[in-house]
């Protein structure tokens, strides 16, 4: 993989917000207009003709997969198990009590940024980050990113030890940032009966049951002055 390294204040909310569409569960909707997100990538051009590459590859997957399978197989990548959970603060709490507080704060920082936090998901949950981000100045939001290179890294390594064609995604997360995805040391999961047996310290915070076939999950993110738009994902 060659080094891109664009300039930041390059556009990249464009990119930002196809790639928390890719990540997102595969819902009905978002696979009929795959073609539409493959244009928008290439018409902004953050990201390397490698990358573009990839990223072609997989929504072609997306594509040819039947649907029924390819949900499946979302649930069973990103909500079993925590090595590849799209929620970032696992990689860091799990659902210590420490969690919770970094949630709030995260929130804040989307409120201090001028936007009202409104999704059936949790602030952390990566495809929420993506729609954050897309509403920055270029800069801001590859430094952003650029703080979770860490978390991104391990999602990726663990999605690539996986086999799993979302891995091209979250290097691209990764090449927004400017940073390259780096091998890391992935720890074994837990037997799911183990893993997720004590509740979780945040009651109404868990991540479990979030996305599953058949229940689009959409991500509302608002300026404070605008009123809510269902679907919309964020407005400015």
């Amino acid at each position: 993989m060659s080094k891109h390294r664009k300039d930041p204040e390059a556009p990249l909310s464009l990119s930002c917000r196809v790639l928390a569409r890719l990540l997102d569960y595969p819902a009905d909707e978002m696979l009929g207009r795959l073609d539409e997100l493959r244009q928008a990538l290439r018409q902004e051009a953050a990201l390397s003709p490698a990358r573009l590459a990839e990223l072609e590859t997989l929504t072609l997957w997306m594509e040819r997969r039947e649907r029924y399978a390819l949900q499946s197989d979302y649930v069973e990548t990103f909500d079993r198990g925590r090595a590849s959970s799209l929620h970032l603060f696992e990689h860091v709490h799990g659902d210590s009590r420490e969690r919770g507080p970094a949630l709030v704060d995260l929130a804040k920082t989307y409120e201090s940024a001028g936007l009202r936090f409104e999704a059936p998901e949790l602030p952390d949950y990566l495809p929420v980050v993506l729609e954050f981000a897309s509403t920055q100045a270029p800069a801001t939001a590859r430094a952003f990113l650029g703080e979770l290179a860490h978390i991104l890294n391990a999602i990726h390594s663990a999605l690539v030890k996986r086999g799993k064609p979302w891995a091209a995604a979250i290097g691209a997360v990764l090449e927004l940032a400017g940073e390259q995805p780096q091998a890391v040391q992935i720890t074994v999961d837990e037997p799911l009966d183990e893993s997720w047996q004590e509740p979780a310290a945040f009651d109404g915070c868990s991540s479990r049951g979030q996305s599953r076939p058949g229940v689009p999950q959409p991500i509302h993110i608002h300026k404070k002055a605008a009123a809510p738009a269902a679907g919309q994902g964020v407005t400015r």
